[in-house]
């Protein structure tokens, strides 16, 4: 494996570069008002509700309104998880989706119908710039559909290093070693795992998370997944949905676990009230818009499997912004403008300014700060040692749209982990029918 520094632009790992997966959604459509009186466009902008993204949205469109003096961009949000799919794909088939949407990069984006109903963007200036493996994620062989936005990340466990130094804590490598860890936290009063199923789609990082892990035991399984010969109900895949089951079980998550937002559970970790997050490592940006004196608190590590040689950093691609077909003539020209300037040198600016890298970028027109968290460290490891792999969204299309609900009632006790795996391999098998995929 080749793995580049995390302060350069892209991951290369196994000849797969990754990335990062935001989870977008939406509110209310943009393209109803033509905007285009007096000779001037107004176009929507589409992205989810989470505070750090309103943090960047809005200064990076008043930027782009004071170099566009033409073009008025109103921003619009939408809920995040399956509710949020559910509303892209909702205004999508309605033709009421917004002139420009941020929205998930890898199998989330491919079950859009992105020929269908997507603009084509590989013939912009920028497209060039873009790492050739996120370019993969958001194309098909008709066409490239979506412009990078934001950085790379990891899935991981965000802990607070202040409180492992206090309990005299390693960092784990094992299953067994992070649970020992956990009771221990336990006893001292401190909440050793956080979940906050308020923010459903937060309960899946134990078995997304996982996915290094499935890979380091079996290489080929995304393959084998996609063609229909693996599932989760088997292991190495089962182990995801087992450690969800079993924090609950041993009473190892917050009290509040079923109404906490993520909001919540980040303050809870960069206060200390709560130890070990399983969580996206973009997460680090809002832990600096709202506690910035803990970012130098936290580190990441990858989640355990059983064993030490299996524990491996899973990767996600960055999110990608968007046009709708239904977007057309000056708002189309305008809503390509928008693109081309997220990816600006002062589009990127204005995001490394208002936002903390959870990862690299992946277009060379975007590079990080000098300054960095000292968390960015933590993933380096794992890629200096060849110790990382990218999320399965970016190795195969098929992943169920149901996979956060299942996964907060395997996580509150209302359901088992065989039972959950079963239920996930039931869910999958209509996009795969859906997307034609043989053996479905």
């Amino acid at each position: 494996m080749s793995a580049r520094s995390l302060t350069t632009r892209l991951l290369a790992i196994g000849g797969a570069t990754v990335l990062i997966g935001g989870l977008a959604a939406c509110s209310s459509g943009g393209s109803a008002d033509t905007g285009n009186g007096g000779g001037k466009v107004t176009i929507t902008y589409l992205a989810d509700n989470a505070e750090a993204t309103a943090a960047t949205a809005k200064p990076l469109i008043a930027a782009f309104e004071k170099a566009n003096p033409d073009i008025t961009v109103k921003f619009d949000t939408k809920p995040q998880g399956t509710d949020g799919d559910n509303l892209v794909k909702t205004r999508l088939s309605t033709g009421e989706m917004a002139d420009v949407f941020n929205y998930n990069s890898g199998s989330l984006m491919q079950a859009l119908n992105p020929d269908n109903t997507l603009v084509d963007l590989s013939k912009e200036s920028w497209a060039k710039d873009v790492d050739p493996q996120f370019t993969k994620v958001v194309s098909t062989d008709k066409g490239m559909y979506g412009a990078p936005f934001g950085t790379s990340f990891g899935g991981a466990v965000l802990y607070n290093k202040k409180v492992y130094e206090k309990l005299g804590l390693s960092v784990p490598t094992t299953w067994s070693e992070f649970i020992s860890n956990s009771e221990k936290i336990k006893d001292a009063g401190i909440a050793p795992i956080i979940q906050t199923y308020g923010d459903t789609w937060t309960s899946q990082l134990f078995v997304l998370g996982d996915f290094a892990n499935i890979t380091a035991q079996q290489k080929n399984w995304a393959t084998q997944y996609t063609k229909h010969k693996e599932s989760y109900a088997d292991q190495p895949a089962l182990a995801g949905f087992q450690h969800l089951q079993e924090g609950k079980d041993k009473d190892l998550y917050n009290e509040d676990y079923a109404s906490a937002t993520q909001a919540n559970g980040l303050k809870m970790l960069a206060d200390g009230t709560g130890a070990q997050y399983p969580m996206l490592t973009n997460a680090i940006s809002a832990i600096q818009q709202d506690s910035p004196d803990a970012v130098d608190d936290i580190g990441a590590f990858a989640l355990p499997a059983e064993n030490a040689d299996d524990t491996n950093l899973t990767i996600w691609e960055p999110n990608g912004l968007y046009i709708p077909k239904t977007t057309t003539g000056d708002k189309l020209t305008a809503a390509k403008k928008f693109i081309a300037f997220a990816n600006s040198s002062e589009g990127c600016k204005v995001q490394n300014d208002t936002g903390t890298p959870g990862g690299p970028y992946v277009i060379s027109t975007c590079t990080l700060p000098d300054s960095v968290p000292p968390m960015i460290g933590d993933l380096q490891k794992y890629l200096d040692d060849g110790k990382a792999s990218p999320a399965l969204e970016f190795l195969s299309p098929i992943k169920g749209p149901n996979l956060e609900k299942i996964c907060v009632q395997v996580g509150s006790g209302i359901t088992n982990a065989a039972k959950g795996a079963d239920q996930y391999d039931d869910d999958v098998v209509q996009q795969a029918q859906q997307l034609g995929i043989k053996g479905w």
